[in-house]
């Protein structure tokens, strides 16, 4: 276990080398340490998960330094090494080694590379210092240290003001989040006295009933402490409300995407919930919002992803949806079924955004899929890539057999659950499971659409101005002349850019992700979602309901193929708009103009916030600017006595004549005023 030190650690060496030292030893050097340290750090990770997998590992601390200790609050820095850490292990260095791999082929052209390696490997350590924290405290470390590298890669072309722009409003958005989760750690410490985890866990059936005093009112204790604590994943994972940072973040080059906003970061909140579930479990309440904010987030970014053009977009929002999955199965109590999903989602998910990242690479950074079309025989192997992505993501599979894509049994475990949930009386999973069955319909249909648009029908590439001078994504999306997928004028023909494919340093990581998005599903499913197996897996690091979990097994047979059902008839229907006839899109937009900007505009929450709180705050700055530092402080302030001082200088000026006998004058006149006063004062 004490390998555990290397994983964590040699990505930070790694940063700080290429970093620091990546003028000075160049870009190969620094792309071959920080590659060379996260295959280091995954061959290392996959061992201690398959020990925990076949029971030959049990959970251990290992400690590295004594951190804080200020009165009462005593932080050991030491690293927690269970069933749950393992698998985020695997997750995060798998695909952040990959992703590092892929960056060689997709920023090649790019002529900071160092620095962009440093980040990557800068946010895989702080990502794993987060998933190995013992206490909250070495959780906030991690948390707010991959907001930062977040924020550096997102902004990582700071040439554009569209990155910058996207980098802050990552940065301001999860600070909200972050602000609850910091409360979230000051309650839990007033209450408990401790920050430690174990701790926590182990005291909080004890705190059952109990209130507290927030804001002026008695609340329950624990609910408090849980909601606060979700505030913070809400920020991290994307959840509604707190989600607008998501989309924008696409801004950041591809590999950021996969890396950052498919399968590690924006699973933070995911992997938190399922830390402290002894906590959640013990505060139904809590619960129930987890529950409903999941489900909501999933619908919410299933419909969005309908009406998006860019390829990029249409698969962070489906991010999104996915997250809300993982939540509300937490939310019902299936952490297992979360985690599971969890798991799988980082495979296809990262597939896909860097399947798309290989198709931008091909169309020289276009990524609007109305300038796609028939790019399946041009780019063979990322069209298969892509294919088995799009086979996960929408849970393709047979129902009772061994026969299924990854997402097909992760996302139906967490269905299943969440009916039987529904079945113990709780309210809450059954909207969520009607809420799962509608969702993973839209995500067929639009999944399908983005492989329709990309892969098939007529080319529309071919001369087209766009994709010519296309550098980075610095051009303008087309207008939208009748607002459907095919406004943008298409060009047929042969002539302009030819698409090719990427080189091998971004095929390999499509080909391992593959593997994942094909066999993570059946290969782990018992061990994840199994009702015996899944206890000896998870026992000690979070809660397994087992009579949850055996009742999602024995659901009625209507419940296991609905699913699978509303799958199919999403793809039909993509089918049918997009292949059969492309023209209906456009009939549909026609007939539903107000539901289509609706969704376009993303429920207007970007203009809702534009209004409610980005106004505000510039109005506020803006007379703090104007009318206090300017007209107030700098008027009798610096400014002020600036120009008085100016003033007796100029007055001071014109009383210096130059000549002898002027001073002579005034200084006989000092005199007689002088003795004036003497003369007076003495009698």
């Amino acid at each position: 276990m004490q390998s555990i030190i290397l994983i964590v650690f040699l990505p930070l060496v790694a940063a700080i080398i290429a970093g620091l030292g990546g003028r000075a030893i160049g870009k190969v050097p620094a792309k071959l340490v920080t590659t060379g340290a996260l295959f280091l750090a995954c061959a290392l990770s996959w061992p201690i998960f398959i020990g925990f997998l076949t029971g030959a590992n049990e959970a251990t601390v290992v400690p590295v330094l004594d951190f804080i200790n200020s009165g009462d609050l005593s932080v050991d820095w030491a690293l927690r090494v269970d069933t749950l850490t393992a698998v985020m292990l695997v997750v995060v260095t798998t695909v952040s080694s990959l992703v590092h791999l892929y960056s060689w082929g997709y920023m090649e052209e790019d002529p900071s590379q160092p620095r962009f390696f440093a980040y990557l490997s800068l946010f895989t350590f702080a990502m794993l210092m987060l998933v190995t924290a013992d206490s909250l405290v070495q959780m906030f470390f991690g948390w707010e240290g991959v907001g930062l590298a977040s924020y550096l890669l997102i902004g990582f072309w700071y040439h554009k003001p569209s990155a910058n722009a996207a980098a802050i409003k990552a940065f301001v958005v999860n600070r909200v989040g972050d602000f609850g989760f910091s409360l979230g750690i000051f309650a839990a410490f007033l209450v408990f006295g401790t920050v430690s985890i174990p701790a926590i866990l182990e005291a909080a059936p004890a705190m059952v009933g109990s209130t507290i005093g927030f804001a002026g009112y008695g609340v329950d204790t624990l609910t408090l402490i849980c909601i606060l604590l979700f505030i913070g994943a809400m920020g991290k994972s994307a959840q509604l409300g707190l989600h607008t940072w998501l989309p924008d973040a696409m801004e950041g080059p591809t590999p950021v995407s996969a890396l950052i906003h498919a399968a590690t970061m924006v699973t933070a909140g995911v992997f938190m919930v399922c830390r402290l579930s002894p906590l959640f479990e013990v505060a139904p309440y809590a619960m129930d919002v987890v529950t409903y904010v999941g489900a909501a987030t999933a619908i919410f970014a299933a419909t969005v992803g309908l009406v998006q053009t860019d390829i990029k977009r249409v698969i962070a929002y489906s991010t999104c949806s996915q997250l809300g999955y993982m939540f509300f199965a937490a939310g019902v109590g299936a952490y297992g079924a979360a985690m599971f999903h969890l798991f799988t989602h980082a495979f296809f998910k990262a597939l896909l955004f860097l399947g798309a990242g290989s198709v931008i690479h091909a169309m020289h950074h276009e990524q609007d899929m109305r300038y796609y079309g028939a790019l399946r025989k041009k780019i063979p192997l990322t069209f298969i890539a892509m294919m088995l992505g799009t086979l996960a993501i929408t849970g393709v599979g047979i129902p009772g057999t061994y026969f299924g894509f990854a997402g097909f049994f992760s996302k139906d475990a967490i269905i299943e659950s969440a009916y039987a949930a529904a079945q113990f009386g709780n309210t809450a999973g059954g909207f969520a499971f009607f809420i799962g069955v509608l969702a993973a319909l839209l995500t067929s249909f639009y999944s399908w659409r983005l492989i329709f648009l990309t892969f098939y029908g007529k080319p529309r590439w071919a001369a087209s101005e766009h994709i010519q001078h296309a550098v980075h994504g610095e051009h303008e999306l087309p207008e939208e002349e009748t607002d459907h997928e095919h406004a943008a004028k298409p060009v047929e023909g042969t002539a302009g850019y030819h698409p090719h494919e990427s080189p091998w340093t971004m095929l390999v990581p499509l080909g391992v992700l593959s593997l994942g998005a094909v066999a993570a599903g059946f290969a782990f499913y018992y061990p994840f979602f199994g009702t015996e197996e899944g206890a000896v897996f998870w026992a000690g690091s979070l809660v397994h309901n087992a009579t949850l979990v055996d009742a999602a097994h024995h659901v009625p047979l209507w419940v296991k193929w609905s699913p699978f059902a509303v799958m199919a008839l999403g793809l039909l229907l993509a089918w049918n708009n997009y292949i059969r006839n492309p023209g209906a899109p456009a009939k549909i937009v026609a007939a539903t103009g107000g539901l289509y900007a609706f969704l376009k505009n993303k429920w207007y929450f970007d203009e809702l916030y534009h209004h409610l709180f980005v106004k505000p705050s510039l109005a506020i700055g803006r007379f703090f600017w104007k009318r206090g530092d300017e007209k107030t402080i700098d008027r009798f302030g610096p400014h002020g006595a600036a120009k008085l001082v100016d003033w007796g200088n100029g007055l001071s000026a014109r009383l210096q004549s130059g000549y002898l006998y002027s001073y002579a004058l005034v200084m006989l006149l000092g005199l007689i005023a002088a003795a004036t006063w003497a003369f007076w004062w003495a009698n």
